[in-house]
């Protein structure tokens, strides 16, 4: 049931520095940070190095609305293949670009991941990935294996009523290359993402479908806090250590 448990180098909040000498500290070896160009990567990867971590995953940033959107995305998968990261996420949003512009868009930079040995993930938001049924029906119109889901298991509770993410994870279990591991106080629009195993999400359920499915690509912990809480460095530290205690307490942490 061990699973590769990372940590979004963002879940620190504003102490994010502090993140790098932490997460050692607690038995986490796995981050998700944003893909640098290619002017920083001896410096990323002196960084990752010194502090014993591995990017398991990069961020990108990318503006879909944008013809150039391809070539944006381009050093950043890139980068993926020289910090040997497998999967590379992305938030996509169309605005009022029409929908089969976006999936050409899309198809396109599967075909530059894959060149590279990467997989595009799509995090849960709206309108692409909202729920199991939007994701599904997004990935299918993109049509490209190297372009996938990102399922954040707190996103679900965030963004939708009376759903659970163990349901909609077992929509599109077969399309999920990543997870991210956020738990939520349950109510619709609430912005409060507790420490792991305080909110509502099935974690146990959560790890059980993945080990049915086969699922083996990183879970990382994103870990957002509460609307308007300003955590001390000290506590944003314990915030996350709770969250790995937990993990841990389930055995899916690979130590």
């Amino acid at each position: 049931m061990a699973k590769v448990i990372a940590c979004r180098i963002f879940s620190y909040g504003k102490h994010q520095e502090r993140a790098w000498t932490h997460l050692p500290e607690i038995g986490i070896r796995n981050v998700e940070m944003p893909a640098p160009p290619p002017a920083e990567w001896d410096d990323a990867k002196r960084k990752l190095k010194d502090h014993g971590l591995r990017a398991t995953s990069l961020q990108s940033l990318c503006d879909l609305t944008k013809p150039d959107a391809v070539e944006v995305m381009r050093p950043q998968l890139e980068a993926c293949a020289a910090f040997e990261s497998d999967i590379c996420f992305l938030s996509a949003k169309p605005g009022e670009t029409p929908l089969p512009v976006i999936w050409e868009r899309l198809r396109a930079m599967g075909d530059v991941a894959a060149q590279h040995g990467v997989t595009i993930v799509l995090e849960t938001h709206p309108p692409l990935i909202t729920n199991g049924d939007l994701g599904r029906e997004t990935i299918q119109a993109i049509d490209h294996p190297n372009v996938r889901i990102n399922f954040d298991t707190g996103n679900i509770h965030f963004y939708n009523k009376d759903m659970t993410a163990l349901e909609e994870l077992g929509k599109v279990a077969d399309l999920t290359a990543a997870v991210h591991l956020k738990d939520h106080t349950g109510t619709f629009e609430e912005w409060s993402f507790p420490v792991l195993g305080q909110g509502v999400v099935d974690f146990p359920g959560i790890f059980r479908l993945l080990d049915e499915r086969g699922i083996d690509g990183p879970c990382t912990m994103e870990l957002e806090g509460t609307k308007g809480q300003e955590f001390t460095e000290t506590e944003q530290c314990d915030y996350v250590a709770a969250s790995v205690a937990y993990l841990r307490s389930l055995g899916v942490l690979d130590e």
